[in-house]
């Protein structure tokens, strides 16, 4: 080819915009799938979290008989925990289709389906109405919820992965986690206003406001993530993958290439405890318990989760910077510490307390392990199998969080000092998440392609 040809080659205008048009692309991509993940991470955590703010606060009324305030109280933490249940069965399902077919089709089907559940507990009938088909119908919604919550996050935490620089992967990633916040955030400032109405039309019809509103934040979800493309990683595997490279079954080749890290991130997930506690069980514990008013603690979970907003890829760009362990381990050992305070001024009833530790553990410390796992669970798997083995490590260890409201409210104590075993069993769930990162690999300079190497 001549010196002329390849001159004209390179100054025809087509293959100058191409050229110019690849880094354009290459850094629009990790921005759109960190915005992509964190709406439809925030649509779909606003659905998941009025159903918890709503057992907190309503549904131990309406769907359970009223004869035992403290048993219809478990009863309506059981039915949010039961959305755990159908995670880990979601996850093998949906992790599945993701790591075989992509994952935007997993994204696009969870929105659906978490829009589609959530809006229909708005048109339940009450105990009063139909006796226990209400709860029984409850139960189900719940559970569909937990399905769509299990391809979630793991399906945006792999594309938001698999799309960032390979310097800023915890960073960008973080943003899923961000969304979750979001979520909870719009949750609580929904229920704020619902929360003041006069009690009997807060039981009637003031409940069901925050879940009829789901379908326009669904929509918006969707809109935003209909144009996403599916992630370069997960492209170039499906292009080479042939014969034995192929995970035909991810869910085998994980269970067989995988185990420890699987198990890792199962006990390290436990840290969603300090979630459930917090945004749950302490609300119901204030509220019911030591009658506080309602708008002071949902006040606490909104400030918490302002500062997270914050905190979660500030501690997520640290972790580019020092490690994923490090920064996890501080933040899973920080809330075994914080939550002793933070339950004791609850039961105290000391609101400026209140407000100071609830900001540190869920604000702050807290996300300090929130923002660096879906980084530091992501990079223990290979392309083939990552959004498999982050949907059901961490579906099977956030099922312990999912009941963790149940369970505290049964070991709760009479009294002022009733809170400690509370306390005792949130501090271990944490300190154990703690030391099963301390085991993991540190895979935060390890290129793509290496990642999940045993």
């Amino acid at each position: 080819m001549s010196t002329s040809t390849v001159s004209k080659q390179i100054r025809t205008p087509g293959a100058t915009s191409a050229a110019n048009a690849a880094p354009q692309a290459a850094t629009r991509s990790p921005r759109k799938a960190a915005l992509a993940s964190w709406i439809g991470s925030a649509v779909e955590y606003y659905d998941f979290f009025i159903y918890g703010t709503a057992a907190a606060l309503v549904f131990g009324k309406i769907f359970f008989p009223s004869f035992d305030p403290v048993t219809a109280t478990i009863a309506a933490f059981a039915t949010f925990g039961v959305g755990y249940v159908t995670r880990p069965i979601g996850a093998v399902v949906l992790g599945h289709i993701g790591d075989r077919y992509g994952r935007k089709k997993v994204l696009t089907f969870t929105l659906l389906l978490m829009g589609v559940s959530t809006f229909t507990v708005g048109l339940l009938p009450t105990y009063g109405q139909v006796g226990i088909a209400a709860p029984i119908m409850l139960v189900i919604l719940r559970m569909l919820q937990g399905v769509s919550a299990a391809g979630e996050q793991a399906g945006a935490n792999s594309m938001t992965l698999e799309h960032a620089p390979p310097h800023r992967r915890a960073f960008f990633t973080s943003f899923t986690l961000s969304g979750t916040q979001a979520g909870l955030i719009l949750a609580t400032l929904v229920f704020l206003p619902i929360s003041a109405l006069p009690e009997d039309q807060l039981l009637s019809w003031g409940w069901r406001i925050p879940f009829f509103l789901s379908a326009i934040v669904v929509w918006v979800g969707i809109w935003v993530r209909r144009t996403l493309p599916e992630t370069p990683a997960f492209e170039q595997e499906k292009s080479q993958a042939q014969g034995e490279k192929e995970a035909k079954l991810p869910f085998m080749v994980l269970l067989r290439e995988h185990k420890k890290s699987l198990a890792r991130v199962i006990f390290a997930a436990q840290i969603s405890v300090v979630s459930t506690i917090f945004s749950v069980f302490t609300l119901s514990y204030a509220v019911n318990t030591i009658h506080i008013p309602r708008a002071t603690m949902l006040t606490v979970l909104v400030l918490a989760n302002v500062v997270a907003l914050a905190a979660i890829p500030a501690f997520a760009a640290l972790s580019d910077r020092i490690g994923r362990k490090p920064v996890f381990i501080f933040g899973g050992l920080a809330c075994a510490c914080l939550i002793w305070p933070y339950l004791w001024s609850i039961s105290q009833a000391n609101i400026p307390l209140i407000f100071v530790f609830g900001l540190l553990l869920s604000g702050v410390v807290y996300s300090a392990a929130n923002g660096v796992w879906p980084s530091l669970y992501g990079e223990m798997f290979d392309t083939r199998v990552r959004l498999s083995g982050m949907a059901i490590g961490t579906q099977i260890g956030f099922a312990l969080g999912g009941f963790a409201p149940s369970i505290s409210a049964a070991i709760l104590k009479p009294g002022t000092d009733g809170w400690i075993p509370v306390a005792i069993f949130v501090s271990a769930t944490a300190i154990i998440s703690a030391i099963s990162a301390a085991t993991a690999r540190e895979t935060y300079r390890t290129p793509m392609n290496e990642l999940g190497k045993q």
